[in-house]
């Protein structure tokens, strides 16, 4: 008899249900790993309130999350240097390079295997038939895209190696090197993580530009910022008035902002995080010239922008897609400590049958007691976070210990 899991599974905008579905063997070159802990991402909740991300929409029910950690319960056929019991980290993407019978595209041959033609990715809807996520008790996964924890991570560290990833893979975008003066533009989870990481680069000064005021104050309070300015919200023409050129706009507030900082020339490293036009607008005019402007936050397709002011300048535009070849660095980096109250990032932590409410939470972006949510986490191994205020509307408690971890993880 098949043993059985639950699973988050989206049909449609806002319509998840929590199915019964058999846990299936691992195959040829791949490890089971029973999930421990997810964290919902913005293209997760793009998917739950839309049905979509982008151009990418729904063809199939589809299991959400790829930001996660878990337990190896078993091993198929052809993997070794892995074992029962271990702890390692997902990487979600699936390029053609992890494939022993594919042929390899060009991208995964020159190593930048993120822009792979024949990616898979854990939780997208970009190719069909989708590949699941990680919001389920147990996923078989390719043993090469699972990376072993180190003694001192833990499953809530790994849950923010995929985001930090992405942030490190900007950094290497940018040719980032110590010393350099950044601003991040958005500081939810991934522009945190960005001036987190800026700071234990050796950044000479780090700053943060936001619309939300709490945003800003959990980044500068936790040492990840060394100066904050928050913009308004909404633009011009309120009340009548005239709209005023996005562009002229941008230039004005940019020349605000540097102001506010006292940074006249302009920032070395622009980390664009929040995906909106009018920061990607202020971006280029953040950065001095010869700089960087690294678009992380996916936003608008077409935009707007004032390419003439960055080519005069020679800023540099640089486009800045998941990640490549960064988890041993993003797990060791997570394991030093380096990254000195970054587990503080996670606000929120929920059972896997209470997801449709984690993505209510994060579409609040407050809790109900006023609480900010920064990132969500969904336990899968809801044996070990069963705790006396489960039932409460929002879920704030300590992670469970290791030992109830890897208890609830065993197999029968």
């Amino acid at each position: 008899m098949s043993r059985l899991q639950h699973a988050a599974v989206l049909y449609g905008p806002k319509d998840l249900r929590l199915e019964t579905r058999p846990i299936h063997a691992p195959q040829e070159g791949q490890v089971q790993v029973a999930v421990v802990s997810t964290g919902l991402c913005g293209s997760d909740h793009h998917y739950y309130t839309h049905g979509r991300n982008g151009d990418f929409a729904l063809k199939a029910p589809l299991v959400l999350g790829h930001e996660a950690g878990g337990v190896v319960t078993a091993i198929g056929p052809g993997v070794s240097g892995f074992k029962v019991g271990q702890r390692v980290a997902i990487e979600p993407g699936i390029p053609c390079s992890s494939s022993s019978h594919t042929k390899k595209c060009r991208y995964c041959l020159d190593g930048r295997y993120n822009l792979c033609n024949n990616m898979r990715f854990c939780s997208s809807a970009k190719t069909f038939p989708h590949l699941d996520g990680t919001l389920q008790g147990f996923m078989n996964h390719p043993a090469d895209r699972l990376f072993p924890l180190p003694e001192a991570c833990t499953f809530d560290q790994a849950a923010l190696a995929e985001p930090l990833s992405v942030v490190m893979h900007a950094s290497r975008r940018a040719n980032f090197v110590q010393g350099q003066s950044v601003v991040v533009f958005g500081v939810g989870a991934i522009g945190a993580l960005a001036c987190a990481l800026a700071k234990a680069q050796g950044g000479s000064r780090v700053c943060a530009i936001d619309i939300n005021p709490a945003r800003l104050d959990f980044v500068k309070s936790r040492g990840f910022a060394d100066e904050t300015m928050c913009l308004p919200r909404g633009g011009g023409g309120a009340g009548g008035a005239p709209v005023e050129d996005p562009i002229k706009r941008a230039a004005k507030t940019a020349n605000a902002a540097l102001a506010h900082f006292d940074e006249a020339g302009g920032f070395d490293v622009v980390y664009e995080c929040s995906g909106a036009e009018p920061c990607i607008q202020m971006g280029i005019y953040c950065a001095r010239p010869g700089g960087k402007l690294c678009l992380v936050g996916m936003g608008t397709p077409n935009l707007n922008m004032p390419l003439g002011a960055a080519a005069l300048r020679e800023v540099d535009v640089v486009g800045v897609f998941r990640y490549h070849d960064t988890w041993p660095a993003a797990l060791s980096l997570l394991a030093s400590g380096r990254l000195d109250g970054i587990e503080d990032l996670i606000s929120h932590r929920l059972p896997l049958h209470r997801a449709r409410e984690a993505f209510e939470l994060v579409s609040k972006g407050v809790d109900a007691d006023g609480n900010l949510v920064l990132k969500v986490l969904v336990s899968s191994q809801t044996t070990a976070t069963r705790t006396r205020d489960e039932d409460r509307p929002f879920q704030r408690a300590a992670p469970p210990t290791e030992r109830a971890i890897m208890n609830a993880c065993r197999m029968e």
